[in-house]
């Protein structure tokens, strides 16, 4: 980074220099100087610092033989970690630059400099005056500005082709993750760990798009820092990469990268199928890492095979794609069968990020999205599998406007050509805006539109800032599906805060406030509240949520026009026609963590799937409606629902999150008639397990 105001520290021995802008920015601070006020941090620091070297300072022999009397000039960096890095050494005797490196080496971890409250790097200029036999016991001058200078360090020699591969060789692995434009791992789990944190009265973050990327929230929750109180004091090689850091490292001048083994194995049991255990078997490989400073990569890929409880089974099988595949994973992918009895379900993420400048974040990648401060999500969920994606984040002011345009796939045997599923796709953007320091406000609009007439990716609907219900109209009446959301969030204080969705897929007035029950009110509501460190307990975090959905919500009497993806919603993983009311407690002390999570509710399903259609399932067409008004959430065949989850775990590795867990699952399904799809049973499921948690799985079907 590169400053306007280049200070001189003088004193016999050493005077420092570093470029510096306005009052925003704050000069690295040892232990003994961040009590100081602000006008002597610079003045305190350059103090320690001079100290800490005059007393390590030993002159080699040979420049002492000498009589050498002289400057030499070291320009070194304090980097957002805290750490003190030797840049370049100007000095007639490589001893001399020896023992600079060696000095610096020992120097402490400190406080990193910051701009606005985030962690920098931040550059000096060290003139070393040789003798140093009278500043070794006289005393340390104050900061004095001398003039104004650009600090450059000196380009480097060109070395020799056969040398530039010695050359090539890794600095200290400062965690620079923490602070790139990477994801943070969208995990229900792990996202609850700073989300105090984020939601303060006063602070400016947008909660709402997910997942964020580690530069976002570093300000507010330092991740290398949490890491680090979780380190065991192990010293072996494979002792620290089982369980503090991550299995490969690398870092370089300006780029960096970590490879891992990622893992997700189950083993459980459902005591009321015939089958003896369930079981996950996944291995993935995780790549990240970035180059230069605004450019960032991330991919991962998994190898699974899989068994489950019997009506997570039936669910996956009744959405299986209509060519190929035995079945379609909830929330991962495609599947085939696998030794008779399980599932094979390979599924790969990953993405690029770059931000070409301060208010801007581009990515492309394939994954999976979300938009809400709940639990559920009616806009946009993690629900669905993964898909293709290209998204553009622009934060300024008090504002957060997320672009989302993905392809997606509808999957279903009418629609499936020449072995290939039928392509559609969707535009949605968010406008997440802080009224007040508790008041947050967004606005939701997308749209749906498949391949007609060999339309492709319409160019209409790039626009950034449209309105797509207007643009669907331009292209025609059936071109598209738009629906539009209103989201809210309120911070009563610090520790407690309520947000609500409200969506509204069908744009009659008449028909959505008349009273009638109209099939064309389709319209979804959420309103929720957390409670942070609740009763003063520290990390205790509580969550009351609701969620309702209209029949015929999400659907359209084009089918593919769905707001669905492989066969799944992208918004709630029932659909719609449901009512639901879940709580959830969470908990975690050190390394060990539990949760518990309720969920009630009320489904309307059809009595079978050649019959009338009851708006619960977004894939059957509105026009098989069986009444026009008097529609009622619920109507159908109405099931009671109710789900229970607890969870117990350890983090085995807080730098990839890998878990050891064991859970126990409780489902009770109780329609007001049997069918062959819709019938009533009870799941006791039990789980042990070893976990990388960096997804969300969804078992409340």
């Amino acid at each position: 980074m590169k400053y306007s105001l280049l200070l001189f520290f003088l004193f016999p021995l050493f005077s420092f220099s570093q470029t510096f802008v306005g009052d925003l920015e704050k000069f690295p601070a040892f232990p003994e100087c961040e009590e100081v006020e602000f006008e002597q941090e610079a003045e305190c620091f350059t103090r320690l610092l001079k100290l800490r070297v005059i007393e390590s300072f030993q002159l080699p022999a040979v420049v002492s033989e000498d009589g050498f009397e002289g400057v030499i000039v070291v320009l070194f960096e304090v980097t957002k970690g805290g750490h003190f890095k030797v840049i370049y050494v100007d000095a007639p005797y490589p001893e001399l630059k020896s023992e600079i490196n060696r000095i610096f080496e020992t120097l402490p971890k400190i406080e990193p400099g910051s701009y606005n409250s985030r962690p920098i790097d931040m550059q000096f200029r060290m003139p070393v005056r040789i003798p140093l036999t009278e500043a070794l016991t006289s005393t340390v001058g104050q900061l004095t500005e001398v003039e104004k200078i650009e600090v450059k360090a000196p380009k480097k020699q060109k070395l020799p082709v056969t040398e530039e591969y010695e050359e090539i060789i890794p600095l200290e692995f400062e965690h620079p993750r923490a602070s790139s434009q990477i994801n943070i791992p969208f995990s229900h789990e792990l996202y609850s760990r700073f989300e105090a944190e984020l939601n303060q009265v006063g602070t400016n973050f947008h909660s709402s798009s997910k997942p964020f990327l580690f530069e976002e929230v570093q300000p507010y929750y330092n991740f290398q820092e949490k890491v680090e109180e979780l380190q065991k004091p192990i010293d072996s090689w494979i002792g620290r990469k089982v369980w503090n850091e991550h299995l490969f490292t690398f870092q370089g001048e300006d780029y960096w990268f970590t490879v891992d083994f990622a893992l997700d194995l189950q083993v459980g049991k459902d005591f009321n199928s015939d089958l003896d255990v369930t079981y996950n078997n996944t291995r993935a490989a995780i790549f990240q890492g970035g180059l230069g400073g605004n450019l960032n990569f991330y991919s991962v890929v998994y190898e699974n095979q899989g068994r489950f409880a019997d009506y997570y089974n039936r669910y996956a099988e009744s959405i299986r794609p209509g060519t190929e595949g035995a079945a379609i994973i909830p929330g991962r992918g495609i599947a085939k069968k696998f030794m008779g009895q399980a599932y094979d379900y390979p599924v790969a993420e990953g993405y690029l990020s770059y931000s070409p400048g301060k208010f801007f974040n581009l990515q492309f990648g394939h994954g999976q999205n979300f938009i809400g401060d709940g639990y559920r999500s009616l806009l946009l969920s993690d629900n669905a599998s993964p898909y293709p994606y290209f998204k553009l984040n622009t934060t300024f002011w008090k504002i957060k406007y997320t672009n989302t345009w993905m392809s997606l796939r509808d999957v279903r045997p009418e629609v499936t050509g020449e072995g290939s599923f039928r392509t559609k796709y969707m535009a949605n953007h968010y406008l997440s805006y802080n009224v007040t320091k508790r008041l947050n406000i967004g606005f939701f609009e997308s749209v749906m539109w498949e391949n007609d007439n060999n339309r492709g990716f319409d160019l209409n609907y790039l626009n950034p800032i449209i309105f797509y219900r207007a643009i669907e109209y331009s292209t025609g009446g059936q071109a598209g599906n738009a629906i539009i959301g209103l989201t809210g969030k309120y911070k009563w204080n610090d520790h407690f805060l309520s947000y609500g969705q409200w969506l509204i897929d069908e744009f009659s007035s008449t028909d959505v406030f008349g009273g009638e029950g109209s099939w064309k009110n389709k319209q979804g509501i959420q309103l929720g509240t957390k409670y942070f460190n609740a009763f003063n307990i520290p990390d205790l975090y509580l969550q009351l949520e609701y969620n309702q959905v209209r029949p015929y919500t999400y659907s359209h009497n084009t089918i593919t026009l769905n707001y669905g993806h492989n066969n799944q919603s992208m918004a709630h993983l029932w659909g719609a026609n449901f009512r639901e009311l879940l709580g959830i407690v969470r908990y975690r002390e050190g390394r060990y963590y539990g949760h518990f999570k309720a969920i009630y509710g009320v489904r309307g399903f059809d009595y079978t799937s050649t019959g009338d259609n009851y708006g619960g399932d977004i894939y059957r067409s509105e026009i098989e409606r069986p009444f026009e008004t008097g529609v009622e959430i619920g109507q159908g065949n109405t099931t009671n629902s109710f789900f229970a989850e607890t969870e117990l775990g350890y983090i085995v590795n807080p730098a990839t999150n890998l878990k050891f867990f064991t859970s126990f699952i409780y489902r009770n399904f109780d329609p007001e008639t049997n069918t062959a799809a819709t019938f009533g049973n009870a799941t006791y499921w039990l789980n042990i397990g070893l976990r990388t948690d960096i997804f969300n799985w969804y078992y409340g079907y």
